[in-house]
This record gives C-alpha cells, sequence and structure tokens, in this order.
C-alpha cells in the first residue's frame, strides 16, 4: 500500500470551478483509493492505493464528475515529506499586516514539464529580496511581505510557467505531509 497526495488545481477561486470536498472525495473512491482525507477546500487530498497511481488518471476522473478540466499533480507519500522537511524552520508564513512586516513562505508544486533544477532562473528568482530553494519536485519560497509585491512570484502569474504548477503555502505543505504521516500504513 502506498500513500499518494493529490493536488489540484485553479478549483473553488472566486465561485469558479467548485469541487466540493465530499464529490472530491468521492471521484477518489470511486478510483478504489482508501483512508481518502481532503484537507481544507483548496484541492488537497491524501489517500491509499495498493498500486502505483498516474495525474491522469486521476485528473479524468475528476473531468468526467465535473465536467471541466481540472489539472492535477498525483505525489508520492514520501515525496510530499521530503519538500516539506526540505522547509527551513525559521520560515513562516505570517497573515499580511498593515506595516508589511512578516513573511510570505509557500510550496510550488512543479508538474512533470517544468521540474528541473534550472526552475530557479526560469522563475527569475532575484535573491536580493528572496529566498528560493528546489528540492525535486518544488520550489520553496520565501520573501518578506515588505518585498512581495516586487518578487518573482508576482511577476509569473499568467505565464505558462505558472500554469505548471500549483501553489501551497507552507503551513498547507507541512499540513500533508503530517496527514501522509498519519495515514495508516
Amino acid at each position: 500500500m502506498m500513500k499518494y497526495v493529490a493536488l489540484l488545481r485553479g478549483i473553488n477561486v472566486g465561485g469558479n470551478h467548485r469541487v466540493p470536498k465530499d464529490e472530491f472525495r468521492h471521484v477518489l473512491e470511486g478510483l478504489g483509493f482508501r483512508d481518502v482525507v481532503i484537507y481544507i477546500n483548496s484541492g488537497n487530498a491524501v489517500f491509499t492505493s495498493d498500486n502505483a497511481v498516474q495525474s491522469g488518471k486521476v485528473r479524468a476522473a475528476l473531468e468526467k464528475h465535473f465536467g471541466f478540466d481540472i489539472p492535477t499533480l498525483v505525489i508520492s507519500g514520501d515525496k510530499i515529506r521530503a519538500i516539506a522537511n526540505a522547509i527551513p524552520a525559521d520560515w513562516t508564513n505570517d497573515s499580511p499586516k498593515p506595516d508589511k512586516s512578516g513573511q510570505k513562505s509557500d510550496v510550488l508544486y512543479l508538474f512533470d514539464e517544468i521540474n528541473t533544477p534550472d526552475i530557479l532562473e526560469k522563475l527569475g528568482h532575484n535573491p536580493d529580496i528572496e529566498t528560493m530553494i528546489y528540492v525535486d519536485g518544488a520550489v520553496i519560497a520565501n520573501i518578506t511581505r515588505s518585498n512581495q509585491l516586487k518578487g518573482s512570484l508576482q511577476k509569473l502569474i499568467g505565464s505558462s510557467l505558472y500554469s505548471n504548477m500549483t501553489i501551497r503555502n507552507i503551513n498547507t505543505a507541512k499540513k500533508l505531509a503530517e496527514l501522509v504521516r498519519g495515514i495508516a500504513a
């Protein structure tokens, strides 16, 4: 039995592409996955399977059920834990404040098309104001809230690179790793 995480891109944003948690769980269970846990309503599921799981199979089942295409990334539980373990301990994801204090820290989970070590260069990483770490399957990014609007992630929105990733804050990334550890093996 293997553990996996499915990450959906571009759902439940502004009332568009609605994917209710219960229906998401139902689709995954219909594929024969077990121990399905849906974490918050932004397209995060942790589950087990006796067989290797391909993103395309999950994506096709979701499209059939919901009637629209949902970019889907399926990552092994081991890789999810490795990504979360690479997050520096002193990085936080602080709520925005009027004085722009604190940090914004995210994990950019990469689709295969852009999962290469040169991704930081392609993203336009600016080491003067932000820190980015590439690990297989993701880029972990940190910037101060005061520099957030100048960071490379702001310039990324709408680009072809942006459409080949799905972003979660580090709190969600850590929670997904915790849920993977918690599923019975």
